[in-house]
C-alpha cells in the first residue's frame, strides 16, 4: 500500500454532463496507518443451465478436495481453487402437484425462491404469486450501501421471451421482489451503462449528452486529471485500469449499436438494440457486473442466462438445432453430444466472468475472493422434466467464508434452500425459514473466519 496523507471517502464520484462515475476502491480511501476497512461481499446469482444438463458428463467422479474436472466443467481449470461442485440438491417444489404440465416455468421461478409456482390468480384479478428470492432479501439488506439495490439481467431478445401464458410469465425473470412483485430483466447493455454511469434525464437525453461529449470518460476528463495528480503510484495505476475498463467497455456497446443501426426492432425507449451474437451479448453483460463490482454501484445481481424452452440454437458450436429439443434426447447419443457441448460452451462464458473477477484486484485480494457467485438451474434431466440432481456450482471465496476447490455430496434430494439458508447465515441474515429449506447446508468455512 502507498501510504499518503490523502483521504478519500468510500463513495466518491467523478462527475461530468450526464455521468457519475463511482470509483473503484483505492488505498486513498484507507486512512494513513489504520487497518483496512472490510471489503464489501457481493453475490450473483447465474440461470445458465436450462433445459437439464448431462450429469455423467458434469458431475465430477471424485469427491472432496483435489476433485477431477468433468468434461463439461473442464473450461473451469483456470478457477478450479475457486469452485464448489454441489451434488444431489434438488427443487421438489417445481414438481406439478397435480396442477398440469409446467415443468420448465416452474423450475425457472422455484430456482431463488424454493416456493411452488402456479396460478393462484382468482377469476377476475391479475395477481400471480410466488416468493421473495433470495437475490431480493440480498440486495434489501445492502441497499442502503450502494447506488442500485441489485441489477437483473437477460441474456434473451425482447422478441425471444414475448408470450403471455401464465408459463412464460414465470420463465422470464428469476428475480422477484415480493411474492407478487417480479422483477424484470434487462437484456440491452447500453440501458444497463446508463444505470451504472448515467446521470438524469430520459435515456434518449443521455445518449444525445453521450454522442456530444464523445463517451462518459471524456465528460469526467478534468475531474480524471485533478484527481490523479493526487494520488500515490499504486492508486493511479488502479484507476487507470479502471477507466481504461469502462472506456473499452463503452466502445463496444458502440460497435454492436453500429451493427444494429438497421435493425428492424422498434424498441420503445430503449436506445439502441443489442448485440446480435450470443456470446458477444454475454461478455458485455458480464463486464459491465464486473464494473458494477468493481465501483460498488450494486453487490447483487442475477442473470438468465437462458431461459427454459428457448429457442436459441447454437450453430457457432456445431448445434444448429435449438436447445430445447435437442435436450429431450431420448437417449439419442448424437443428441447427447449436442447438448454436451451447450451444457459446456455456456460453462465456457461462466469461466471468462469468473476468470475476469479473478484478475481485477479488490482490497488484499480479487473480486473473485470477495465474491460469491452461485450457477445452476432448475432441472437436473431435461430429458425425463426431474427437478434433483441439480447442477449446482458456487464460486468465489466470499471474503474468507468458504473452503472452496471441492466437490460436496449431500445426501440425495437434499433441498437447494438449505444452500440459501447457509447462504444468507455467512452474509449476517439468519432465517428461521426460506422455501422449503429443512435447515442449513453444511459448507465448510475457512479456518478462523
Amino acid at each position: 500500500m502507498f501510504i499518503t496523507k490523502m483521504s478519500l471517502p468510500r463513495r466518491t464520484f467523478l462527475r461530468g454532463m450526464g455521468a457519475t462515475i463511482a470509483l473503484p476502491f483505492l488505498d486513498a480511501m484507507q486512512p494513513a496507518l489504520q487497518a483496512a476497512p472490510a471489503v464489501p461481499k457481493r453475490l450473483g446469482f447465474i440461470y445458465g443451465s436450462p433445459n437439464g444438463i448431462i450429469q455423467k458428463a458434469f458431475v465430477p467422479t471424485t469427491v472432496g478436495p483435489g476433485f477431477d474436472l468433468s468434461p463439461i466443467l473442464s473450461p473451469l481449470a483456470p478457477v478450479r481453487d475457486q469452485l464448489l461442485v454441489l451434488s444431489n440438491l434438488a427443487h421438489r417444489q417445481a414438481d406439478s402437484f397435480g396442477d398440469g404440465n409446467g415443468d420448465h416455468a416452474r423450475g425457472t421461478a422455484v430456482w431463488l425462491s424454493g416456493v411452488h409456482a402456479w396460478d393462484r390468480r382468482p377469476i377476475g384479478t391479475e395477481t400471480v404469486t410466488l416468493g421473495t428470492t433470495i437475490d431480493q432479501i440480498l440486495a434489501q439488506h445492502f441497499a442502503k450501501d450502494t447506488q442500485l439495490p441489485s441489477l437483473e439481467l437477460v441474456l434473451e431478445k425482447p422478441t425471444q421471451i414475448a408470450c403471455d401464458s401464465t408459463d412464460c410469465f414465470f420463465s422470464n425473470t428469476i428475480s422477484w421482489r415480493s411474492p407478487s412483485t417480479p422483477n424484470p430483466m434487462e437484456p440491452h447493455p447500453r440501458v444497463v451503462f446508463e444505470r451504472l454511469f448515467g446521470e438524469g434525464g430520459s435515456a434518449v437525453q443521455r445518449l444525445a449528452q453521450m454522442r456530444k461529449t464523445g463517451s462518459v470518460i471524456d465528460s469526467v476528463i478534468q475531474e480524471v486529471a485533478g484527481l490523479q495528480r493526487r494520488l500515490g503510484a499504486s492508486d493511479r495505476s488502479k484507476l487507470g485500469e479502471y477507466l481504461t475498463s469502462v472506456r473499452e467497455l463503452e466502445k463496444r456497446i458502440q460497435s454492436a449499436e453500429a451493427k444494429g443501426a438497421g435493425s428492424e426492432l422498434a424498441l420503445p425507449n430503449r436506445p439502441t438494440d443489442i448485440p446480435d451474437e450470443f456470446e458477444e451479448h454475454a461478455k458485455l453483460m458480464f463486464d459491465l457486473q464486473v464494473l458494477a463490482y468493481q465501483a460498488d454501484v450494486t453487490r447483487v445481481f442475477s442473470m438468465l442466462m437462458a431461459r427454459e424452452g428457448s429457442p436459441r440454437s447454437y450453430p457457432q458450436i456445431g448445434v444448429p438445432e435449438q436447445h430445447h429439443p435437442v435436450s429431450h434426447h431420448r437417449d439419442d447419443p448424437m443428441l447427447i453430444a449436442k447438448k454436451q457441448k451447450i451444457d459446456t460452451y455456456h460453462i465456457q462464458l461462466l469461466g471468462y466472468f469468473l476468470e475476469k473477477l479473478q484478475a481485477t484486484r479488490d482490497g488484499d485480494g480479487s473480486l473473485l475472493d470477495h465474491s460469491l457467485i452461485v450457477y445452476g438451474g432448475g432441472m437436473g434431466d431435461g430429458n425425463l422434466h426431474e427437478h434433483s440432481n441439480l447442477p449446482t456450482l458456487v464460486a468465489g471465496k466470499l471474503d474468507g467464508h468458504l473452503r472452496t476447490g471441492q466437490h460436496l455430496a449431500y445426501a440425495e434430494n437434499t433441498p437447494m434452500a438449505n444452500l440459501f439458508m447457509s447462504i444468507l447465515d455467512k452474509v449476517g441474515i439468519p432465517l428461521d425459514k426460506f422455501g422449503d429449506s429443512t435447515g442449513r447446508l453444511p459448507i465448510e468455512t475457512l479456518s478462523g473466519v
